[in-house]
């Protein structure tokens, strides 16, 4: 469906924001020309780009040519790097053994490549990729491009959010919005210009498989459910059409393909042309080049390769009843069914969907650059170049709630387009807490009282606990007519409370533009006030922690280093009193020091009390 919009940016046209699909095996850029997105092909025309980076000792390489050497040069060419973004060393444990480049995890948990002498972190590998298209786009457009939006699945979580947008920055470019992969798809179908309805959106990639369902309500696209398998893709296709012309291959050739590395890629290539070829129905030649010179030569039948494939495929359909059973709908309840990824050009698949969900999924548009697209749609409305008034409304000035000193902690940035949500989780002040106050704020300023005061709620019946160990979810929602909901529920008890805001907030466009004037002209002064209060909030917590350590360690410690501890928290006390930041942070490490051996006298202490009596049998049993 085309968009409303202007001409494509020209070097004098609106300033270039391109979208992006980062995917594992593959990604895509596009923009929007006119009122329609299109993909950004490289100069022999192919719009795909393969996610692998080589490095090699003469230079770094991404797409086909990395990919080429992948084989004779595993341990330099790495490629699924977007599996490891924002994870842990401990989360991929299971995917080890099958890496042929070297892993580690030197600080920390911080996830390393190594490639010779060099390490490379997950976003500094996402970010070669992110270059290569940028300079394709560059390119295409004929100027420089700064900004982005970038696709991720719906199930990355804020870390591995996080790191897509450090890879932007490190590959050059701003990331205006990281758009869901699903959301991305059905803006590309236009879906967004319906009023509601229910929405599938199959994922089948290279390496991975996703299902999410969404729903649409006023412009706003919900993630119901998602599923998937992240080991589960069109390349575990390719390894059993490999299996399956592998004892002939090695008969014609005199060797084992596991040990002749030029052999094994020679005939992976051919099962994943012939695969492809196999989209298009009827049968496909599998011809090798053999080490000896000569050439295997073999015929793949339609019924050969889907009695193949069928139990991959057939992999992908539990995890859909399962996000479907998650959502609380059936199959039939649902209004539009999209295919995204490569995989799903195979007709097999295509039935398999349909007799699924028991609709035709849609099939106008190319399954492996549908994200592209939508990023170029909403890349477009944030450049001003999709003139599209459901979704051109923004937000004029930042909202966020108060948190303790008179703080304020912004969830939605200014100028951030609607439809928009954002969640963030806070905790309680004192001991016993039973009751937050929330108090919804606007504006640019680091201090409450210089923003505008929206709304206030209270959210009761949290169950008494130590400072810092409830997590109370805040939600914060604006819908496509500019309506601020927000929500604040207790995770423990599950209560919750809700405000609704109403549009545009009653502020004139004068009030708008005078509020952000001051945040720029008091930004410095807000800033040290601001980190004055949190020193302040930091310096009165650890006093009141170590006065009730204090009291809990009485007779655990000599007299003499309770005295200096005490000295130490007077100190602390008389600097909070104060106005200097940095008198309250060498307290506060001067008291660290003092109360050390208390803490951990504490500890073990603790630990005494929790053992004692007790055999190996009731811990086993626990």
């Amino acid at each position: 469906m085309p968009y409303v919009g202007l001409s494509g940016p020209g070097p004098s046209g609106p300033e270039s924001v391109i979208g992006i699909d980062l995917g594992t095996t593959k990604s895509v850029v596009a923009y929007m020309d006119g009122g329609e997105p299109q993909v950004i092909p490289d100069e022999e025309g192919d719009a795909i780009l393969p996610s692998v980076i080589g490095i090699a000792e003469d230079g770094i390489t991404v797409g086909d040519e990395a990919r080429r050497h992948s084989i004779e040069q595993a341990d330099r060419t790495i490629s699924s790097i977007k599996r490891f973004m924002g994870r842990s060393f401990a989360d991929i444990q299971d995917d080890l053994p099958f890496l042929p480049f070297e892993v580690s995890s030197a600080e920390g948990s911080i996830i390393r490549v190594r490639v010779g002498d060099q390490e490379y972190t997950p976003p500094e590998l996402s970010a070669l990729i992110l270059r290569k298209l940028k300079e394709r786009a560059e390119s295409r457009l004929g100027r420089g491009v700064k900004k982005a939006v970038i696709t991720v699945p719906a199930y990355f979580n804020d870390s591995q959010r996080q790191s897509t947008k450090d890879a932007g920055r490190i590959a050059g470019l701003e990331v205006l919005r990281i758009v869901n992969e699903p959301t991305a798809a059905s803006l590309a179908y236009g879906l967004n210009q319906k009023e509601q309805g229910l929405i599938a959106v199959y994922d089948f990639g290279g390496g991975t498989f996703d299902i999410s369902i969404l729903k649409l309500h006023e412009g706003i696209f919900e993630v119901l459910s998602t599923n998937g398998d992240s080991h589960l893709g069109g390349d575990d296709i390719d390894n059993v059409l490999i299996e399956h012309f592998r004892p002939a291959v090695e008969k014609a050739a005199g060797v084992r393909v596991s040990e002749n590395g030029s052999l094994l890629q020679s005939l992976k290539d051919a099962v994943e042309r012939a695969k492809i070829r196999m989209s298009g129905g009827g049968r496909a030649g599998v011809q090798v080049p053999l080490p000896n010179g000569d050439t295997f030569s073999e015929t793949l039948t339609l019924e050969t390769f889907e009695s193949l494939a069928a139990p991959v495929v057939d992999r992908t359909l539990p995890p859909c009843r399962q996000a479907l059973k998650d959502a609380g709908i059936s199959a039939l309840e649902l209004d539009e069914v999209i295919l995204v990824g490569g995989t799903t050009l195979i007709p097999m698949v295509r039935r398999k969907v349909e007799d699924l969900f028991g609709k035709a999924p849609h099939t106008e548009l190319n399954p492996r650059e549908v994200v592209a697209r939508g990023a170029a749609v909403q890349a477009g409305i944030l450049a001003g170049v999709v003139q599209e008034v459901l979704l051109l409304d923004v937000t004029p000035l930042s909202l966020g709630i108060e948190v303790m000193g008179g703080v304020t902690s912004v969830l939605i940035p200014r100028n951030s387009t609607i439809p928009t949500s954002a969640r963030e989780v806070f905790t309680t002040y004192v001991d016993g807490q039973v009751s937050v106050d929330i108090h919804v704020v606007q504006g640019e300023r680091e201090l409450v009282e210089d923003n505008r005061s929206l709304a206030r709620f209270q959210l009761k019946g949290i169950e008494p606990m130590p400072a810092g160990a409830p997590r109370i979810e805040v939600n914060f929602l604006i819908d496509a007519n500019g309506i601020l909901n927000v929500a604040a529920r207790d995770e423990k008890t599950g209560k919750v409370q809700s405000v609704e805001v109403k549009p545009s907030y009653g502020l004139t466009d004068e009030e708008v533009e005078q509020m952000i004037r001051e945040s720029f002209d008091f930004a410095e002064s807000d800033l040290n006030a601001r980190l004055l209060i949190e020193a302040k909030t930091e310096g009165e917590t650890v006093i009141r922690a170590t006065r009730k350590a204090l009291a809990q360690g009485a007779g655990l410690i000599a007299e003499g280093e309770k005295k200096d501890i005490e000295k130490a928290v007077e100190a602390l006390e008389d600097a909070v009193e104060g106005e200097e930041r940095e008198a309250i942070q060498t307290c506060l490490e001067r008291l660290d020091k003092a109360a050390q051996h208390l803490a951990e006298t504490l500890m073990d202490h603790t630990l005494k009390a929790a053992v004692k009596d007790r055999t190996l049998e009731e811990f086993l049993k626990e």
